[in-house]
């Protein structure tokens, strides 16, 4: 499995806007950005206010985020772990350093809003809430591992794309068991 990086840029790279789709197990995904830049991966049943806020999705172009689809596709035939992009956030402050807080979740590993939030340098007490409304609210999903976070007591809460569509990117991440071995 490679390891790279995901940078986040500042401003807004200058330039149309563009999408192209991507198919997967789970269904078609949305890839939206500018030149190669990604500001959005909508997964298949993404809830309605991730995908207004999103923004205009500007005309399809299949040649377009080249590097996003070819690392999309290979994370999910399992031969990528971490993507190699430039991604462009669009939130509030504390929405931004939510998700930049999500980068810093390995792969494969899970965090409770708890851990996110103290993570990022906040009480989890007051407010792994918050934390988990910024979640709930990133744009970039897979590339920005919001599917990552899970609640305090294990168990799987809401993803934007539902709750189906987490357990699948989790169990893709899911280290292999391996065969046991055997004498004869």
């Amino acid at each position: 499995m490679r390891t790279m990086t995901v940078r986040v840029l500042a401003t807004r790279p200058d330039g149309p806007t563009v999408h192209t789709e991507v198919g997967s197990p789970m269904g078609a995904v949305t890839l939206i950005g500018v030149g190669e830049v990604l500001t959005g991966l909508l997964l298949p049943a993404t809830r309605e206010r991730n995908v207004t806020a999103a923004g205009a999705y500007g005309p399809r172009d299949d040649t377009a985020l080249t590097a996003a689809r070819t690392q999309l596709t290979e994370y999910l035939t399992g031969e990528r772990s971490d993507f190699d992009l430039d991604v462009h956030l669009v939130g509030s402050a504390f929405q931004v350093r939510v998700w930049e807080g999500l980068l810093r979740i390995p792969y494969g590993q899970t965090w409770s809003y708890g851990e996110l939030a103290a993570d990022i340098g906040y009480d989890p007490r007051t407010s792994s809430r918050a934390v988990g409304a910024a979640n709930g609210a990133n744009r970039i999903a897979v590339v920005v591992p919001c599917h990552r976070v899970i609640g305090a007591n294990g168990t799987l809460t809401g993803f934007a794309a539902g709750i189906e569509r987490k357990r699948f990117l989790l169990d893709l991440e899911r280290p292999p068991v391996p065969a046991e071995s055997t004498l004869f």
